[in-house]
Formats: structure tokens, C-alpha cells, sequence
């Protein structure tokens, strides 16, 4: 221990002195590396100082002798310049915290007034559902809500009332059970299947097949007889064979009665009967029919009833269809004959031409013998024939004459060499039966309808005759109607008669019986037609095309472009914040069915009823809208709009609050489309945009729409058609259409400007391009042109406003024929368009401003740039101008512009439109 102890102190010694000296020199080094570079400091700022400014050595010297060596002066020059960027940094971080802290007293500022607006706009809302409330409630107090009426069946067995004292006693009033029908029924009708009861195999098969094929097609026929307001029997043609003959009238009476739903007496039961030949047998005569109305061609006046039973025209197109362009052209006017007349006497009377001179018509009126009037025409007649006047053709025997009623005037030879005596005929004669007791036949109903087919103007002789539907036809404006005395008086009434006056009835004729006689589909149609417009039930509204819509995606929001939104000082109104707001629909009501039945059965091509807007027809959802706003002209300044700027300001008219919907044909052409729909962006009125899609391949993925504020329809069509364009889509809610070119250029103003002339002129075509026809004199044909003319005829539909009525009128009622020629040549559906509106209005097209043809930079070459295309559009004039029957087109000189058009203003004194 000691030892160990001892070598520790022995040995301890040298390290203690080891650890004093590293100890000693730690603090002189410290000593060295602090103090020493203090002392040397201090020592050479005082030899600096005491030798005086101009001997200092390390101190700064004047006039920058120490950035004598170039790097040095570089050196200088950099601390300089970072020297003066540090002074402006610092001089502009002041000024931005100087903003930032004016910026935060302005959010500051902003917070307290949207707290403030935010409780101002919850004021006004309070105020608008309090305003909101109220009128609901006064229109409570003053339209109170009509429930539809409860419908009110009768059992199967219910006897009903006690029949009619007479059987001739039967009136609508007495004999029809309205209760069936009310006025929100939709009229459905119920047809007995033929093969259901015993006389369905003595049926004519062509009319019973006809019949068949018509009712299937018909939207008010339906297979539940509980809710019928109507009820169809088919009862003839009957065709009597040696096997099986007819039933008599008393088993056919039986027959009737057994019916599931005669209910004992046969209120709303219709019995048809459709006659083939001129000879029909009227077996309905000694059948008592109870309150069934009959509809046939052929009735005696002891059975007619007038105002109940319907006298029907002959079905003579039973399975076949007619073919217009076998039609004779409606002009010339004045064709080889005056007037033909072939036929003879089924029954031999009395001739007073060979016996005696005829009596006085005074003198045969006395004795009312019927023979003598016919007498007297047939000697009238052969007097005009002899005197070489005019050139006629009457003959009064035939060699094959066809069977016909007694005292009735028998068809001659076949049909097919009627028809070409008929085509080169002005007029045709129809002598109503000799007997006064027939006030209907159906040989009578066959002339007339032959010559209204191949547009020979009737002269029906005998006012006792009933024609076809004469309750709601005005036949007056298809045919001449002159009573059998006056039949010396007939060719001076012929001859008095204008070619504009002839060219009228013809063309009324040609729609009479293209819209109630020419297929068995019509003559249905007018059937029921005519039973629902007695009763005074709506039609049917028609439907509209379903858009099958094509998903896309809306980009970025779109722009406007400054050549279109610079419109100098022409305040084009304001851009519409508010929902879009669709034109109101009306339905055809109660009130408008009663007050305009008759005209509407009567209107020819019109302006606001054509052959398809009749009785027969459904009705177009806008109908009444078009009947009766916007169609007077306003002078400028009426309405609400004022004059100058504020008549730019607002609409105005009797219409003030109006929107349009553009519907754009495209194909495969997306830069061009996506730059026309940018350039609709901000254009006042606009309620949305139907893009047509007329490509079986879709839109691009990746393609992405602009944003122009409001709804951009993509329409999905089954096939690439240019008649797509005319579709009327269920997605268009506004009268007005504008029908444009997905690559037209228009500006803003010409819309507007165009949307406000249509507005002026509803039932028109307004457009920009205009275009005309001429007749060529070398071909005898007639050319499509496109030159600058002081005449025009017709207005592209590339950027046109029409209305949707002539839409529907375009789809479903124009003749399939003009349909089918667009698809083949993909081409003419502007010109088609352009003679369906005048055709229905006997009205030009309206063209607006200068603008002849449209200009699209970088756009790819259309269609009408192929040479083809106006060949074709020759051959489509030539071809619509052949189903028409003659060239409804019309020229006009007259375009419209604002009277201060070109004229610079003060913006105060904003333009204002007017025609010139």
C-alpha cells in the first residue's frame, strides 16, 4: 500500500508541473490573440493621428488612393451600387407597407359593407316573398283554380234517355251524350273490330284493309271502350255475292243493336260507310239507327239529317297513295276546254229538246218535274258548243257508261280517260241529280273529286246537293256553285271570272283535297275531325321532336370578339341576367276552337293556317301565340320602348318581353363551331343555343365548349340530314328560331336588328342573303341564282329567324317528296323552307341590311363552293315547283334597314329602327 501510495506522490509530481505550464501557455496565447491586435490598433491610430492627415498610413486617404489598382476600383464601384440598391429596396419596402396598411383599412372597409349589403339583400328578399306572397294570393281572389272536370262513365248497361219522337228528329243536342266527352277527355275514340260482328265478311276487303290501316295510325283511337267519347262501326262498302248475300235490313238492325257498347239506343256511335264505286247501295235507308249518326256519300232527304249525319267523300285512293308529281301543274290557268262535262242519264226521261221547245223555267217550277231542268241544261250546253265561243266538251251518252243512281248523270269509260279529258280542262261540270229527294250521291262526289285531283275548278249545278263536309268547307272558294236555273247564265259567269280568281280556287281545291280526300288516312281523319269540332272538343296537341342531348364539357369562360362587340354607337339593349325566358305556350282552348272552326276548315294556303292547322289536324303547341301577338305592325316609339335610346333599350312592341334560340347545323367541323358559339357570347335576348349535330361520330373527348352564360344544346340526330336543321326540338322553348351556319359571321347589331324586324313580321322569313329565281326561256325551266339583283325571292335560312310553327309544318306536314329530295342531293332545304312559308303566306321573304353572302376567314370550304351545287339546286327548284303544282315563290324589291342607317350620332341620340 505504502509502496503503491508512494509511487502515486513520487510519480505525481511531474504531472502537476505538466499541467501548470499547459495552463500558462493557454493564458499567454489568449493574451497574445486578444490583446495584442488591440494594442497594435491603438498604436498605429496614434502614429496616424500625430503625423497628421497627409502622413496617416493606415487610415482612409482622400481622393481614393487606395482604388488606384484596377481590381480594387471594380470593388469600389460594386459597394456603390449594392449601397444604392439597399437604399431603394428599403425606400420601397416603406412605400408597400405603407399600401399594404391602406390596402387593410380598404378590406376592412369592404367586410363592413358586404355585412352591410348582405342585410340589405335579406331585406329584399323578405320584401320580395312578402310581394311574391300577396300577388298570389290576389290572383287567388281573382282567377281562382278551375279542377278539371270529374269524369262521369255511364254502365255498359245504362239505357240512357228515351229515344227521338222521330227518327229525323236527331240533333247533337238530343241525340250525342256530351257527358262522355268532356272537354278534357283528349277525345278517344274506339273503333269495333270488323271481324267482330256477323256483315264483317260482306265488306269490301280494300276498304275494310284501308280502314284497318287508318285507325292504326290515328293518335285519338284507343282499345279501352269504358272511357270512349266515340265509337266507329264500318258498315260498308258491303260486296253481295250468289254465295252469300246481303243481310236484310231488319237482321242488319238486330245486328247493330247486339253491339257490345250500343247501350239500346246508339248515342256516340258512328256508322261509316266508304263507297268505292258511284254506284252505292243505300241499305241504311229503312235501318233505324237510333242516335247513331251514319257518315256516307250517298242520302235521301227523308234519311239525312242535317247537322248530325256527315256527308263523307268517296274513298277512291283506298290503298295507294297519290303521287303528285302525276298532279297537272296548277298554271297556265286557262287550259284547252272551258268546261267538259261527259255523262248520261241512267234513268230515260222526257226530252223537251226533241218534242217541244222548252217552257219557261217559271213554268217548271210550277210543276216541279225534275226531267225538265235537266232538259234545258243539256240544250244550254249543247247551244254553247255549237256557238264555237269558247272551246268546251259536253257529251251526254256514254259507251260504257257506269252504274249509277236513278236521275243521276253517270260516269263515262274508266277513270284513267276521265282524268285526261279533266286535265285539259278549266272547268267541270258536276249535275247534281235530277231528283230533288237525293241530296247526296256518290257519283256527284266522285266527279268532284276527280277534278279537284287534277285542278279543274267544280261548277256543281243544283243547290239542293250537299257536298262533303259542306258544314265546315267553304266550297264556294273551291268550286262554283249555281242553281240549275240559272245554267243559261253559266258561261258568261265562266268567262267573267280572272285568271287570278281561277288560280285562287285551284289552288284552294288542290289543298281541299290534298288535306281531306286524296288517302284513306284523311278521309278518317276529316271524319273524326268534324265529329270533335261539333262537340267543340281541343285537338290534340302535336309532339314535338325529343332532343336526345350529347354530354360536354363547358371550358373556360368565353370571350367577345371586338370586331362583333364594336357597334359604334348602337346600344343593342341590355344582356339579360335572368334565367332564359321561354315564349308562353298556349294550347288551343275552348274559346279559340269556337270562335275560328269555320274559318280554319277553310283556309287555303294563308298566312296562319295551312293544310295541315285545320280541324283535322293536332294542334301546334304556340298556335294562338302566333294568331294573335306581334302580327300588327307597331309605328316606332309604341309599347314600352320609347323612341331613340330608349327604344334601344328595351324591346318594346306588343311583345315587350321576347328571346330567341339560335340552332346551329354542324358537321365535324369543332374549331369552326367552338369559334362561332365564342362570338354569341353576350348577345342580348338569346335564350339558348341548339347545336345540331348532324355526324354519326361524336364530339372529341377532349373538346371543351365555351362558357357564353347560357344553355348550349348538343342534339344527337339519327342521321346526317340537312331537314335536321327544321326539326322542331323540344329543347327550342321560344317562337322565334334563328336558324344559322355554324360558320356565319354576323355581328351583333345585324342579330339584333333582324330579331326586331321579325318581330314586326312574324309569319315571314327574315334573313340576310338573299337569293331569286328566273325562268329560263332557252330550257324552259326555271334557275336558282345567286348575282346581285334589285329582286329577290328568296332569304337563305344559313342565318334566318322563321317560326317554330312553320317547324312542325316543315317536319311533319311538307310533302315527304321534298324531304327525301334534300337527303339525296344533301342541298336545297333553304329553298324548300323558302317555298313552304310562301306557299302558306303568298308572301315574300324579308331581307335586312346589305350583308349578300357570308364571309368565314380560315374556314374550311363548304358545300356551296362544289360546282354541283347550284346544278342541283336548279333541279330542286324544278322538282318542288312540280309537287307544288306551280312556283310559290314571290319577288319583292323591298329590304329593310335603319333609317338612320350609316348616319353618326351623338350617344344620346342612339339609332332607331324602322322599315324603308
Amino acid at each position: 500500500m505504502q509502496r503503491n501510495g508512494g509511487g502515486v506522490g513520487a510519480g505525481g509530481q511531474p504531472w502537476v508541473l505538466r499541467r501548470v505550464r499547459l495552463t500558462w501557455l493557454s493564458f499567454m496565447l489568449f493574451f497574445i490573440l486578444v490583446f495584442f491586435p488591440l494594442i497594435a490598433h491603438y498604436y498605429l491610430t496614434t502614429i496616424d493621428e500625430a503625423g497628421g492627415p497627409d502622413k496617416r498610413i493606415f487610415g482612409p486617404r482622400p481622393g481614393g488612393e487606395l482604388c488606384e489598382a484596377k481590381h480594387v476600383q471594380d470593388l469600389c464601384r460594386i459597394r456603390e451600387s449594392v449601397s444604392e440598391e439597399l437604399l431603394q429596396l428599403e425606400a420601397k419596402r416603406q412605400e408597400l407597407n405603407g399600401e399594404i396598411a391602406r390596402l387593410n383599412l380598404r378590406i376592412e372597409a369592404c367586410k363592413r359593407s358586404i355585412d352591410s349589403a348582405k342585410q340589405d339583400l335579406l331585406q329584399l328578399k323578405n320584401v320580395i316573398s312578402q310581394t311574391e306572397h300577396s300577388y298570389k294570393e290576389l290572383m287567388a281572389q281573382n282567377q281562382p283554380k278551375l279542377s278539371l272536370p270529374v269524369r262521369l262513365l255511364p254502365d255498359k248497361e245504362d239505357p240512357g234517355l228515351p229515344p227521338p219522337k222521330s227518327s229525323r228528329s236527331c240533333r247533337l243536342r238530343s241525340c250525342f251524350d256530351y257527358a262522355r266527352c268532356p272537354l278534357t277527355s283528349g277525345f278517344p275514340v274506339y273503333v269495333y273490330d270488323t271481324a267482330s260482328y256477323p256483315w264483317g265478311d260482306h265488306l269490301d276487303p280494300l276498304v275494310k284493309q284501308a280502314f284497318a290501316a287508318s285507325v292504326k295510325s290515328n293518335i285519338y283511337v284507343t282499345d279501352n271502350p269504358s272511357i270512349a267519347c266515340l265509337y266507329l262501326v264500318l258498315v260498308g262498302e258491303l260486296q253481295e255475292s250468289a254465295s252469300s248475300p246481303l243481310p236484310p235490313p231488319s237482321d242488319l238492325e238486330k245486328q247493330l243493336k247486339a253491339l257490345p257498347y250500343w247501350r239500346s239506343d246508339g248515342h256516340n256511335h258512328v256508322l261509316v260507310h266508304l263507297s268505292r264505286k258511284s254506284l252505292t247501295q243505300n241499305f241504311l235507308y229503312n235501318v233505324s239507327t237510333g242516335r247513331a249518326a251514319v257518315a256516307q256519300s250517298t242520302f235521301l232527304e227523308q234519311q239525312y239529317r242535317e247537322g248530325f249525319d256527315l256527308v263523307v267523300s268517296p274513298l277512291v285512293h283506298a290503298l295507294s297513295e297519290p303521287n303528285f308529281l302525276e298532279v297537272p301543274p296548277q298554271v297556265p290557268v286557262k287550259r284547252k276546254y272551258l268546261f267538259t262535262f261527259q255523262g248520261e242519264r241512267v234513268e230515260s226521261l222526257r226530252s223537251s229538246l226533241q218534242e217541244s221547245p222548252p217552257q219557261s223555267f217559271e213554268e217548271e217550277m210550277e210543276g216541279d218535274p225534275p226531267a225538265d231542268y235537266d232538259d234545258r241544261i243539256i240544250g244550254t250546253l249543247k247551244a254553247v258548243q255549237d256557238s264555237h265561243l269558247d272551246q268546251v266538251l259536253v257529251e251526254f251518252t256514254c259507251k260504257n257508261p257506269q252504274p249509277s243512281l236513278p236521275t243521276e248523270w253517270a260516269l263515262c269509260g274508266e277513270r284513267e280517260d276521265r282524268l285526261e279529258v279533266l286535265k285539259a280542262s278549266t272547268f267541270a261540270l258536276v249535275i247534281a241529280p235530277g231528283d230533288g229527294q237525293v241530296v247526296a250521291s256518290a257519283g256527284c262526289g266522285m266527279r268532284l273529286f276527280e277534278a279537284l285531283e287534277v285542278g279543274t275548278i267544280p261548277v256543281v249545278l243544283g243547290d239542293h246537293s250537299r257536298l262533303p263536309y259542306h258544314q265546315f268547307i267553304r266550297w264556294s272558294e273551291a268550286a262554283i256553285l249555281v242553281p240549275k236555273p240559272r245554267v243559261t247564265e253559266l258561261h258568261f259567269l265562266l268567262r267573267s271570272l280572272s285568271d287570278n280568281d281561277m288560280l285562287a280556287m285551284r289552288r284552294q281545291g288542290r289543298f281541299l283535297w290534298e288535306t281531306y280526300f286524296s288517302t284513306s288516312e284523311n278521309v278518317l281523319n276529316t271524319l273524326l275531325a268534324s265529329i270533335r269540332t261539333s262537340i267543340q272538343v281541343p285537338a290534340a296537341p302535336i309532339k314535338e321532336e325529343p332532343a336526345q342531348e350529347i354530354p360536354h364539357k363547358a371550358g373556360k369562360l368565353a370571350g367577345t370578339d371586338a370586331n362583333l362587340a364594336d357597334n359604334g354607337d348602337l346600344d343593342l339593349g341590355p344582356v339579360e341576367t335572368e334565367p332564359p325566358y321561354a315564349s308562353p305556350r298556349f294550347l288551343r282552348n275552348f274559346t279559340y276552337t269556337a270562335a275560328d272552326t269555320y274559318r280554319a276548315w277553310n283556309r287555303a294556303p294563308g298566312p296562319f293556317h295551312l293544310f295541315p292547322h285545320t280541324p283535322l289536324d293536332p294542334v301546334l303547341p304556340s298556335e294562338a301565340k302566333f294568331l294573335g301577338s306581334g302580327t300588327g305592325f307597331r309605328p316606332i316609339g309604341g309599347g314600352t320602348g320609347g323612341s331613340g335610346k330608349e327604344f334601344q333599350a328595351a324591346l318594346g312592341g306588343n311583345v315587350p318581353r321576347e328571346q330567341f334560340t339560335v340552332v346551329m347545323l354542324t358537321y365535324e367541323r369543332e374549331e369552326v363551331l367552338m369559334n362561332s358559339l365564342e362570338r354569341l357570347n353576350g348577345l342580348p335576348y338569346l335564350n339558348k343555343v341548339v347545336v345540331v349535330w348532324n355526324s354519326p361520330k361524336p364530339p372529341s373527348d377532349d373538346l371543351l365548349w365555351p362558357d357564353i352564360g347560357l344553355p348550349i344544346v348538343v342534339v344527337r340526330t339519327e342521321k346526317n340530314s340537312l331537314n335536321n336543321r327544321f326539326l322542331p326540338w323540344d329543347a327550342i322553348e321560344t317562337e322565334a328560331i334563328l336558324s344559322i351556319d355554324d360558320d356565319a359571321h354576323l355581328r351583333h347589331d345585324e342579330i339584333m336588328f333582324g330579331f326586331r324586324v321579325w318581330r314586326e313580321a312574324r309569319d315571314r322569313i327574315v334573313g340576310f342573303p338573299g337569293r331569286y329565281h328566273a325562268w329560263d326561256v332557252n330550257h324552259q325551266s326555271w334557275l336558282y341564282n345567286s348575282n346581285y339583283s334589285c329582286e329577290l325571292s328568296m332569304v337563305l335560312t344559313g342565318a334566318a329567324f322563321f317560326h317554330k310553327y312553320y317547324a312542325y309544318l316543315y317536319s311533319y306536314v311538307m310533302p315527304q317528296a321534298i324531304r327525301d329530295m334534300v337527303d339525296e342531293y344533301i342541298n336545297c332545304e333553304d329553298i324548300a323552307m323558302n317555298f313552304l312559308v310562301s306557299h302558306i303566306t303568298r308572301k315574300p321573304p324579308i331581307k335586312v341590311t346589305s350583308r349578300w353572302t357570308f364571309r368565314c376567314p380560315g374556314c374550311p370550304q363548304a358545300l356551296s363552293h362544289d360546282d354541283s351545287h347550284f346544278h342541283e339546286r336548279h333541279k330542286c327548284i324544278n322538282f318542288f315547283v312540280k309537287v307544288y303544282g306551280y312556283m310559290p315563290l314571290l319577288y319583292t324589291q323591298f329590304r329593310v334597314d335603319s333609317v338612320l342607317f350609316k348616319t353618326r350620332l351623338p350617344h344620346d341620340k342612339t339609332k332607331c329602327f324602322k322599315f324603308i
